[in-house]
């Protein structure tokens, strides 16, 4: 029952102590928030303190403020509402006058809400609608709940690893050992010691009593009564009762701290109870310790004696001999060191004695392994600090040195003289071993300039070169000429002559071209050894290749890929350099007030495609700038071969009387190689000269030997031109154009290279003949120009057979034009067609000219006697003249064709005729007469052959009928 009571009386006493101390916490809380002022501290931005309520007052204004146009918004809030000013804003006064009532001199400060759930917002669609699914058709549908949205299975996270129980049996194993133990010790206590203990256990209710009665303010490690707040908490009511009443509560004060003083003796007390086991057992063995201690301090002096005699003994000795080994090591140390230090002393002579054998390689090398000895192993040596500044001047030096003597190695090799300008005898580089030497020093160096130098040096070459030869031409040349600034002399040249020039410019050039291939080679092959790399070399002789410097690979591959495509590049830069200072040679400045002819034209493409194939052969890359020059001129000659023929052609037609001319045998050949298309062989000057003069009716007044040229080319005539053995009667006009197309074949034959525009000019020389004879002879042109009286039927047959002729030319000329340029042959299908229209055209002329007078004579006629009439003689007698006219130039099968066009419209009109008399097909004497001149007529017809055997039939006499 005791034990029961005082567990209730520490029960109440403990309930006491708790409400005592939540109280004292709630004071202490007040005081603090009296204390902390509320311009100090901002609630809103956590990391910001002020010293002054200005500051605070400048903090609220730019953080915790918005201006909407004059008036100012507070902000300082929940959620960036102020609780005391209305969101309509106020002046600038009215807010200073807000911000030091509701901020800065409030008494209580509103602490900010707490987070909770009910905090957070979201917007319901966006929870419900999930834009992954698509639109829901159940989702208004369903009933609320758990199952409301669809769970989805979340895979495990791959950074956290799946723990399973066999994670924990290293840990059970452990403790278990230690908690079967604690269960077996807890076993082994008896009731009577547990009954025994309790017995000894104090029953005095003060001991149950905890320390939680006492105010937290006694237990605190720093109780200052000069503060305010803590001398409030431990004095309560002192300062508001009278002098009695301080005495009373004073005494209380007295007696409760007494109580708080005897709670703590208590426990003092009971904790010392509890430990004064340990505290006796400590008392008792601290005897033992103490022998311990004495027999310890007795067994470390004897060991301390026994290593002193050790150390005399053995240790001193030994140490002995290690010292003087280490002494010995020291030594053979210092040794090698004067050894290396003599090394490098020796260095500077060593290096004389390389450069004096062009061994730069060997000597930069030993320039930088006796800089990284100095560095490693001889730093700090006081006689060499002057040797790594000496050796970098050594270095400079050089890297000059073997600038300069790269330099002058390439002015020397390059201005070698040209012994034989074909082929040199001699190796195409000089001193191989000393290029080496230089190329090798240079790339030990990195110094990768050497290239640009040399390109630079092949280029000052070149331009000397060309320079020199035109100063030549200039000496052996009569004329007063000048040179630009450019070394090339100022149009005054004639063709002749600038073709030598760029002949003897371009053998020169190409010799000089290959001699900077083997300069190359040499410094590839040369870079290659410095890379570690080995293999011949394009361009040099295996029996010739040079005795490379035996050394370790020093170049990186980066370094490597550098120098060659900057080799390769001066190759192709010096090729491209030597073209355009030729194509100078031959541009339109040079060249425009000379008139070249075909041969040295051909000469000049000749020389031009020799020196590419040259330049490609030596640099692998083709070259563009002579080539270019080259067509331009031969451009210009196109155009001026075109022009003189246009203009001649232009002149003939004009002068043309459209009458047949003999052919002579001369101009057969022409039409048969041609028709083999064997452009090849020209027509000769003489017969192309006579041709000129006796189609142009000049041949009386040219000198005597173009008259007896002319009369031998007129005695060996024929009267047709056979063209797979059918005649061909031409005029003058056909005969110089296919003369002239000749002339556009062969001269393509021998300058492809203008192949294209003279495909083009034939095309434009072919539409000018169609356009011009169609103008003279369907547009009687001829009778104003060339005083024609008269258009004839023999004029458009000679046309039309000219027209002919040139469309069996056609294809021959556009399959030779093709081979040389496919592209440019696209305007032959239109003067194919333009040709087929004319012949067309001319063929619908003639029959209009002979319907229009058959229909002339048939509206005079009547079926009366005599018979024939005189309207059916005259018909007989216009056929018979148009087949007079045009039998012997047409062909037969055309012959037909124009018959047949005449005997359908013949057939027409007399239908028309016969209806208009009103004769019928009664056998009566009008239908007599009308069959007598039908046979009259047919007689006619069959006797000029001129319609096919089937057509001459009497199949008319009662076809006419047929209405």
């Amino acid at each position: 029952m005791a034990t029961t009571g005082g567990s209730g009386l520490a029960s109440n006493n403990s309930e006491d102590d708790v409400a005592a101390v939540t109280k004292t916490k709630q004071i202490s809380s007040a005081l603090s928030v009296m204390h902390t002022r509320s311009w100090e501290t901002c609630y809103y931005c956590p990391c910001e303190s002020f010293k002054t309520s200005a500051d605070f007052v400048k903090h609220l204004r730019d953080r915790h403020c918005t201006r909407e146009g004059g008036s100012f918004v507070c902000r300082y809030g929940f959620n960036g509402v102020c609780p005391s000013l209305p969101l309509d804003g106020v002046s600038d006064r009215d807010y200073d006058a807000h911000v030091a009532k509701y901020h800065v001199n409030q008494l209580t400060r509103e602490l900010p809400p707490e987070w909770s759930v009910f905090s957070a917002a979201q917007n319901l669609p966006a929870v419900l609608n999930d834009p992954s699914r698509g639109k829901q058709s159940n989702l208004f549908t369903k009933k609320w709940g758990d199952a409301f949205v669809e769970k989805t299975y979340i895979p495990p996270t791959p950074r956290l690893p799946e723990i399973t129980y066999t994670d924990f049996d290293r840990y059970i194993a452990k403790i278990g050992k230690r908690y079967r133990r604690h269960e077996r010790m807890c076993a082994q206590q008896t009731p009577a010691a547990m009954a025994e203990r309790e017995a000894k256990a104090p029953t005095s209710p003060t001991h149950t009593v905890s320390l939680s009665a006492i105010p937290d303010i006694f237990l605190k490690e720093q109780l200052n009564l000069n503060h305010p707040a803590t001398f409030a908490l431990v004095f309560p009511s002192i300062a508001a009762s009278s002098s009695e009443e301080n005495k009373q509560s004073g005494r209380l004060l007295q007696e409760k701290l007494s109580h708080y003083l005897d709670i703590v003796e208590v426990k003092i007390a009971h904790q010392v109870s509890q430990k004064s086991a340990a505290f006796f057992h400590a008392m008792t063995s601290q005897d033992a310790i103490m022998t311990e201690m004495q027999e310890a301090a007795y067994n470390v002096r004897e060991l301390r004696a026994s290593l002193r005699t050790l150390h005399q003994s053995a240790v001193v000795d030994s140490f002995r001999v290690m010292r003087f080994a280490q002494r010995r090591q020291n030594f053979e140390e210092a040794l090698d060191k004067l050894s290396l230090m003599a090394t490098v002393h020796k260095t500077q002579p060593m290096l004389q004695l390389l450069l004096g054998t062009q061994d730069y390689v060997a000597a930069l090398d030993l320039i930088g392994t006796t800089q990284e000895i100095l560095t490693q192993e001889l730093i700090g040596i006081h006689c060499f600090k002057h040797l790594p500044m000496q050796l970098t001047e050594m270095e400079k030096l050089i890297d000059k040195m073997l600038t300069t003597e790269f330099e002058r190695y390439a002015t020397t090799d390059l201005n070698r003289p040209l012994s034989d300008v074909l082929n040199e005898t001699e190796s195409v580089c000089s001193e191989e071993d000393k290029l080496v030497c230089i190329v090798m020093g240079l790339l030990r160096k990195k110094n990768f300039s050497f290239v640009t130098a040399y390109k630079d040096e092949a280029i000052v070459t070149i331009r000397a070169i060309i320079k020199q030869l035109v100063i030549e031409v200039i000496a052996s040349s009569d004329a007063e000429l000048c040179l630009t600034g450019a070394g090339e002399e100022a149009q005054s040249l004639s063709i002749s002559e600038w073709i030598a020039l760029l002949k003897k410019a371009t053998v020169a050039l190409l010799t000089i071209l290959q001699r900077i291939r083997a300069v190359t080679g040499i410094m590839r092959q040369t870079t290659d050894a410095a890379a570690g790399r080995c293999g011949g070399v394009e361009g040099v002789a295996q029996d010739s290749a040079v005795n490379l410097i035996d050394s370790e690979a020093f170049l990186t591959a980066a370094d490597h890929t550098q120098v060659t495509e900057r080799l390769e590049e001066l190759l192709v830069t010096v090729c491209n350099y030597c073209h355009e200072r030729c194509a100078n040679l031959v541009s339109t400045q040079s060249l425009e007030r000379a008139v070249a002819t075909v041969d040295e034209v051909e000469q000049l493409t000749a020389v031009v495609d020799e020196f590419s194939a040259g330049c490609e052969e030596i640099c692998g890359a083709p070259s563009v700038p002579l080539k270019v020059a080259a067509k331009v001129q031969a451009s210009r000659f196109a155009n001026r071969f075109h022009t003189e023929r246009k203009q001649k052609l232009a002149l003939l037609l004009d002068s043309e009387r459209w009458r047949q001319v003999d052919i002579p045998n001369e101009f057969q050949k022409i039409i048969d190689r041609m028709g083999m298309r064997d452009f090849q062989q020209p027509a000769s000057k003489s017969f192309a000269e006579s041709l000129g003069a006796t189609l142009n009716g000049h041949s009386t007044t040219n000198s005597s030997s173009s008259s007896n040229n002319s009369n031998s080319i007129k005695s060996q005539a024929n009267p047709v031109l056979l063209i797979e053995g059918k005649p061909f009667s031409l005029v003058s006009a056909a005969l110089l154009l296919v003369q002239m197309l000749s002339d556009y074949c062969h001269c393509a034959a021998r300058l492809p290279i203008i192949a294209g525009y003279l495909s083009r000019n034939i095309v434009d020389l072919l539409r000018t003949f169609n356009s011009r004879s169609c103008q003279l002879v369907i547009g009687a042109g001829a009778m104003r120009v060339a005083g024609l009286k008269t258009i004839t039927s023999t004029n458009l047959a000679l046309v039309s057979r000219a027209l002919q002729l040139v469309l069996w030319l056609l294809p021959k000329i556009r399959a030779h034009f093709a081979s040389y340029d496919a592209n440019s042959v696209s305007g032959f299908d239109s003067i194919e067609k333009d040709y087929h229209s004319h012949i067309k055209e001319i063929e619908n002329k003639i029959y209009s000219i002979v319907t229009e007078r058959v229909s002339m004579q048939l509206e005079q006629w009547d079926a009366r006697p005599p018979i024939p009439s005189q309207s059916f003689r005259n018909i007989s007698r216009h056929l018979v003249k148009l087949h007079e006219a045009i039998a012997p130039i047409l062909p037969e099968q055309q012959i037909h064709i124009i018959y047949g066009i005449v005997h359908r419209n013949f057939k027409d009109k007399l239908r028309e005729q016969v209806l208009k008399l009103n004769i019928i097909n009664n056998g009566g004497p009008q239908h007599g007469v009308v069959t007598s001149e039908l046979t009259f007529y047919m007689e006619t017809l069959r006797t000029l052959k001129a319609l096919p055997p089937p057509e001459l039939s009497d199949d008319i006499l009662e076809s006419i009928w047929t209405f």
